[in-house]
């Protein structure tokens, strides 16, 4: 029998191992697939130490210097780009073509930002005095602290790992307890291409001692999570001794609200797509739809038909649209809230209960109708392959139940109107709405959440500009 890797922690640029260490499983085959060091509050001071040794040669570099840094990031990804898919696909059951996916937009992530060397910038301001100039620095905020998640845990990583570096923070990354494999071969082969030690660190551990011990450290300066709202509820407690800066995604409840004029067939591939990519465990999907009356029967034939067609089984099987839930805690999760749904009252269309497929954690592909608004099903996020529709016939209730929600993250409207468009568009209460597609975001927008979804967020300008700080000079002369 083959033994089970053992992966290192990375700080100061050297491999770090434990003493207790973490079991990742292959959800799929039930499998231990690798073995990550289990580390705590010392492993945070020495990454923290080693990061804020190394932040003041980084931030004096040119961004441009800086940069070349990302792009080594990239090449060593694209170099690895099948390794690192597979690795990625065994730690967390995601079907094949999708973990290539996450893996080759990583790549061009970093160089998305490589490219931002040259063009973000500060702001000259007018000043009262005509013999006064006003400058607008932006500065790196120092270390920064990134949290990732499970369920797109390479991608994530180089959210918060490719802004930071690129405007001169050094940067201390913890993986999910969960999925941490693929991140860690990261750290381990990007090891060759001279980034000077302590510019960016690797520690794997608990959330609740080791994530809290980097957040609490008087070292870090900006701490950014992508997790539940629980989880940010206790960054926000953990940094709030030292005012510190936060970043947080958080968890999401999108609607998707399909209009009588829509193009039935595509609202119903938009809506099948968003709600069961990554067997539904993506913070931005579609969590619940709601559809006009005069086309809520065809609509939910269609969907129905969607959704079943949707086949199950080996994430590395061609043709194969989702995987298991990433553990059976998860898998616990989704049928507790179907069964409550129905014993409230909502009605199951398709799905509704586990599917034995003699192994993996799989949901059937679940579909409901007949939810109330108020219910949990409707209001709390499931993170799983199970969609409450409910039928409306009157704009701004429609609108009122979207926006009836604790969550802010996505939402989508499916409509021919150019003027229902921009209309509902204007009135929905969403950090992002996306029109006629799939919930699915792009590099060079701006993911971020409003009510319990978030503060701050990721991509784009503004999520470069998560990691600087100000500072306004005025020159008399």
């Amino acid at each position: 029998m083959n033994a089970v890797p053992q992966y290192s922690n990375y700080i100061g640029g050297q491999a770090i191992g434990g003493d207790e260490y973490i079991e990742v499983e292959n959800p799929y085959t039930g499998r231990i697939i690798g073995l990550a060091p289990k580390l705590g509050a010392a492993a945070a001071d020495q990454a923290l130490s080693a990061a804020k040794a190394a932040q003041p040669a980084w931030a004096k570099r040119s961004p441009v210097d800086r940069a070349s840094y990302l792009a080594k990031c990239a090449a060593v990804i694209r170099e690895h780009r099948v390794e690192l898919a597979e690795l990625l696909m065994s730690e967390q059951a995601k079907i094949a073509p999708l973990a290539q996916v996450e893996i080759d937009v990583t790549a061009t992530y970093f160089d998305y930002y490589a490219g931002w060397a040259r063009i973000y910038e500060g702001e000259i301001i007018n000043s009262d005095d005509p013999q006064e100039n006003i400058l607008l620095f932006q500065k790196p905020i120092g270390v920064a602290v990134g949290i990732c998640p499970w369920n797109f845990p390479f991608f994530v990583m180089a959210r918060k790992v490719a802004p930071s570096l690129l405007v001169g923070c050094a940067t201390v990354i913890k993986p999910s307890s969960t999925t941490p494999l693929t991140t860690l071969r990261f750290a381990e082969l990007i090891q060759s291409i001279g980034l000077p030690p302590g510019v960016l660190n690797f520690v794997t551990g608990s959330g609740g001692t080791l994530g809290s011990a980097l957040v609490r450290h008087p070292l870090s300066d900006i701490a950014s999570l992508t997790g539940s709202v629980e989880a940010g509820v206790e960054i926000i407690k953990d940094s709030a001794d030292k005012i510190m800066k936060t970043s947080l995604e958080l968890g999401g409840k999108a609607p998707a609200i399909v209009f009588p004029d829509a193009d039935i067939d595509l609202a119903v591939k938009g809506v099948t797509d968003s709600r069961l990519i990554f067997s539904g465990q993506v913070c931005n999907c579609a969590e619940r739809a709601y559809v006009h009356k005069d086309i809520y029967p065809e609509f939910m034939d269609k969907l129905k038909a969607a959704f079943e067609a949707a086949k199950l089984g080996d994430p590395a099987e061609a043709g194969v649209a989702y995987s298991s839930q990433v553990d059976s805690a998860q898998l616990a999760k989704i049928s507790g809230m179907v069964e409550r749904a129905v014993v409230a009252g909502a009605e199951v269309v398709t799905g509704g209960q586990p599917a034995d497929l003699g192994t993996g954690y799989f949901y059937e592909p679940t579909i409901l109708a007949g939810a109330a608004q108020d219910s949990e099903v409707v209001q709390k996020e499931v993170f799983g392959p199970v969609l409450p529709v409910l039928e409306w016939d009157d704009y701004d209730a429609v609108i009122a139940a979207a926006n009836d929600c604790e969550y802010g993250l996505t939402s989508s409207v499916f409509t021919r109107n150019v003027s229902t468009t921009m209309q509902a568009v204007k009135d929905l209460n969403f950090g992002e709405t996306y029109v006629n597609r799939e919930h699915f975001e792009g590099i060079q927008g701006f993911h971020a959440g409003w009510r319990k979804s978030g503060i701050g967020g990721a991509d784009g300008k503004h999520g470069l500009y998560e990691y600087l700080q100000s500072q306004a000079v005025y020159i008399r002369y």
